[in-house]
């Protein structure tokens, strides 16, 4: 983690993709030697922006390049998670406690050939698949859950412009409370933006 960029809060800098395919399918790739399924995701270096980190993540992890997707939007603020503390190394320095990430969603444009999982020296998948557009909420660790309903609520209308998919029936229903209370914030907050200059004018 020598040249990760790790905030003073203890945050590491972080990329995540959401690739869709022709179907509006998205890409999950399964954690080599594990059970884990997650969508592509890396570490920024320092120095690196979340642009240049997108696209080194995206040939290390899939085999893909630039010319293989096209780019149809990204997040413009940080989404978080803290990792359970069984999950941080505490001996490490600077310690780590956390994920701050910059999500882009890319659609392919090339042949399902193009994807290699194997072209970086250390692999971090050994299979992938296409899947409905709330699934991967189901499919990765738990402490990722929301982060990924919150990139997906974000970054979903780029590839469904007329409305997102009815959240599933199968989320527990404690999911869905925590995922609703969760999006309801980020509403009441763009309208708060929204609203502001507007109050501003007012009072000048």
């Amino acid at each position: 983690m020598s040249e990760d960029y790790i905030d003073a809060e203890g945050f590491r800098a972080n990329v995540g993709i959401i690739l869709a395919n022709g179907e509006s399918q998205l890409l999950l790739a399964g954690r080599i030697g594990r059970k884990g399924w997650q969508f592509p995701q890396g570490g920024m270096l320092v120095g690196e922006s979340p642009e240049e980190a997108m696209y080194r993540e995206l040939h290390e992890e899939v085999g893909l390049r630039a010319d293989d997707v096209e780019v149809l939007g990204a997040t413009c603020n940080w989404l978080r998670y803290r990792l359970p503390d069984k999950f941080v190394r505490h001996g490490s320095k600077p310690l780590c406690i956390g994920q701050k990430q910059r999500w882009f969603i890319l659609r392919l444009r090339g042949q399902e050939s193009r994807l290699q999982l194997d072209t970086s020296e250390t692999p971090e998948f050994d299979r992938w698949r296409w899947v409905e557009f709330w699934r991967p909420v189901h499919e990765v660790i738990y402490f990722k859950r929301r982060v990924y309903v919150r990139a997906l609520h974000d970054l979903g209308p780029h590839i469904y412009p007329q409305g997102l998919p009815s959240q599933p029936r199968w989320w527990p229903k404690r999911w869905r409370a925590v995922f609703n209370k969760d999006l309801a914030k980020v509403e009441a907050a763009k309208q708060g933006m929204r609203a502001a200059p507007q109050g501003a004018a007012t009072r000048a």
